[in-house]
């Protein structure tokens, strides 16, 4: 493309700074109005390039930015590279029995890794150096990230996998797996997803009234425990009236009950459950409105996928005033009031697919401190000394 045949940039949303090394930084920067926080994306092309204008609108868009292939020139891959093993990691069966997002994920974070600049501003890309890279330059792949801890952690992760891969290929000659040796970053979000309270719940419901396919996604979440890429799945094909489910089981819930396999490590460990559908729930489920295929469809009458409906859930809390409120969050809710309720470690496990203790007792524990606080918290009183008076006396005045 020629100079003159490069469209024009809209300017309000494109801002640079300068590093300490005196490195120009280009970014797309936009305010949104949901949310009243700006969105600010890295952009790697030179100002005024065609690669450049190709990432900007990607982003103009709402679209995630890809680093471009490099040209015919530099595609050549050199042996014994970080390149020349990611790429046998591709072709390997560990990473074709990955699950089809995790190879997407993974392959756009280790394609980025090999495109980066060793150092800013220079030509020699991190793909070119030797893939026997020593931990302490592995924890300084991470740190570049460091910014955004998930981001971080995610590079790291993928280049475990990576060096485990090579490993195990005998045909590799590499003993250990260097980024098994730098920890994960401390994630800077206490207590991760923000859990929703009762009033987060009944403001949301205040917003979005009866009958509204917003007040049936709640219901899904938080009456079924599951996360969002298990509800945009479920549909009539999913549930089995009592008189197919066993006697003993009908004696817990005469009702219908639903049944099938997390979407979750299907491929590698399935975790199938069957769960009473709650008559609050079945409540919801009549109301509608209710899709053909699944319960929860598009404005196109399409299933979502679980990113789409992740965002158009957040949407939803963003007209109901919780901004900060989200799917998963939900989930997390309808543990903390069932373990609140008195449900045990075993009984959380058994409803939302957990399947070791751990992530249970995180609930029991704060459930069973409330309490016990509530039954113990009277022993704060000072009691009474000798015969004589409490010492902590409340005084109550009659009125005339």
């Amino acid at each position: 493309m020629m100079d003159g045949d490069v469209p024009q940039i809209d300017l309000r949303y494109y801002y640079e700074d300068t590093d300490r090394h005196g490195n120009v930084r280009r970014y797309f920067r936009k305010r949104i109005e949901a949310t009243k926080k700006y969105r600010k994306v890295r952009i790697r092309a030179e100002l005024g390039t065609e690669e450049f204008h190709r990432q900007f609108a990607a982003a103009l868009k709402g679209a995630r930015i890809y680093a471009a292939p490099p040209s015919t020139a530099v595609q050549k891959t050199v042996v014994n590279s970080l390149r020349w093993l990611v790429e046998r990691y591709y072709a390997s069966g560990a990473f074709k029995g990955l699950e089809g997002t995790t190879r997407d994920v993974r392959r756009r974070l280790l394609d980025n890794l090999c495109l980066e600049p060793r150092v800013e501003g220079q030509p020699e890309l991190l793909g070119t150096l030797p893939y026997n890279i020593p931990a302490e330059k592995v924890e300084l792949l991470r740190d570049r990230k460091a910014e955004k801890t998930e981001a971080a952690n995610g590079r790291l992760k993928a280049l475990r996998a990576l060096f485990a891969f090579a490993v195990s290929d005998k045909s590799i000659p590499m003993k250990r797996n260097p980024a098994k040796e730098v920890s994960y970053l401390k994630s800077k979000k206490k207590g991760g997803f923000h859990t929703w309270t009762t009033e987060e719940v009944a403001l949301y419901l205040d917003r979005h009234g009866p009958g509204t396919k917003a007040r049936l996604a709640l219901g899904l979440i938080l009456l079924s425990g599951q996360r969002r890429s298990d509800v945009v799945l479920f549909g009539k094909q999913h549930l089995r009236e009592a008189r197919f489910m066993p006697e003993n089981l009908q004696a817990f819930h005469a009702g219908r009950w639903i049944s099938f396999t997390q979407h979750k490590n299907r491929n590698k460990s399935p975790v199938p459950l069957t769960i009473p559908v709650l008559p609050e729930l079945e409540y919801l489920l009549a109301e509608g409105p209710t899709g053909t295929l699944t319960f929860l469809e598009t404005q196109f009458k399409k299933p979502f996928t679980a990113n789409g409906f992740g965002n158009w859930f957040r949407r939803r809390c963003n007209e109901a005033g919780l901004f900060h409120c989200s799917a998963h969050g939900l989930r997390k809710a309808g543990a903390t009031i069932a373990a609140d309720n008195g449900a045990t470690a075993h009984q959380l496990m058994a409803i939302f697919g957990w399947t070791t203790l751990k992530q249970a007792e995180i609930y029991t524990k704060k459930a069973d401190q409330k309490r016990l606080a509530g039954v113990a918290t009277r022993l704060l009183v000072p009691g009474q000394f000798g015969a004589g008076a409490p010492l902590l006396a409340i005084k109550t005045e009659v009125a005339n």
